[in-house]
């Protein structure tokens, strides 16, 4: 088994406009390289900011594919595993996916995992141009180390984060696009910690910046312990993952063990 995984994190403002959103990926994963960085997660939406009249399926209609291609290019150019938020095209002309693709150092899309729990809260409403996935996150085994995905308001569901945890995974990579608002960072900051202590697992939270977005990217062990954290603007973060912490943790505190399947479901 791999000893450890370095994962960054970079917290960035975007626009609307895939073109300069990929200029910023680019930079900032070359910083993530030079720091020895071996997977770089950027957040929800990166590929562009949906605006009232600018949806998402008008950014995929006027990317037409280059966005995606050029997260590709760059992972060749840099080596690294990159995960980054972007936009699918749905079952109709009206609605688009919510995906975080996952981009292997040679190119090749290692995984895409599509919003399942879409944000209709706090008077926003995603799924009137977003659609639902249909599928659990997917799992990757990067030499031993296992990495599953949740996006932003997933993380107000703890079944999906035990149900990766009975995956195996050692780590839940979070890209978000978390709002700003009373209390929403402490919500942030509150469930990434949660959903660490209660799998015993890494959490990597990934947030956007700008004037709607509360950034606090951080990644917790499974102790909750904060390793690495940012504030509020553009910046990158790397901490190491490490399987034998997931195991030390779970020898003092073996909650997943210690569960009562025979009366609770899960």
């Amino acid at each position: 088994m791999k000893k450890k995984l370095s994962i960054a994190l970079g917290q960035l403002e975007i626009s609307t406009d895939p073109a300069k959103n990929i200029e910023k990926v680019t930079a900032m994963a070359d910083q993530a390289a030079s720091g020895g960085a071996d997977w770089v997660v950027f957040p929800e939406m990166t590929m562009g900011l949906p605006v009232p009249d600018r949806r998402p399926i008008d950014i995929i209609t006027a990317d037409s594919g280059a966005f995606v291609e050029g997260v590709m290019a760059v992972a060749r150019q840099t080596g690294q595993i990159i995960t980054v938020g972007g936009w699918e095209a749905g079952p109709d002309d009206r609605r688009a996916y919510n995906t975080v693709y996952t981009i292997a150092p040679d190119g090749r899309i290692l995984a895409a995992y599509r919003k399942i729990h879409l944000f209709d809260a706090l008077s926003v409403c995603e799924s009137d141009v977003m659609t639902r996935g249909a599928t659990l996150p997917p799992v990757i085994d990067l030499s031993g180390i296992r990495i599953g995905f949740a996006i932003c308001y997933d993380l107000r569901f703890p079944e999906l984060f035990r149900y990766l945890a009975d995956q195996g995974v050692h780590l839940v990579i979070v890209p978000s696009a978390w709002y700003q608002g009373p209390m929403k960072e402490d919500h942030w900051l509150t469930l990434l910690r949660a959903r660490a202590i209660e799998n015993t697992i890494y959490v990597a939270g990934c947030n956007l910046v700008g004037s709607a977005f509360c950034g606090r990217s951080i990644v917790f062990d499974p102790f909750g312990v904060p390793l690495a954290g940012a504030g509020e603007e553009e910046t990158l973060v790397i901490s190491d993952i490490r399987p034998k912490r997931v195991a030390a943790v779970r020898d003092k505190l073996p909650c997943l063990k210690n569960r009562r399947r025979d009366l609770l479901p899960g």
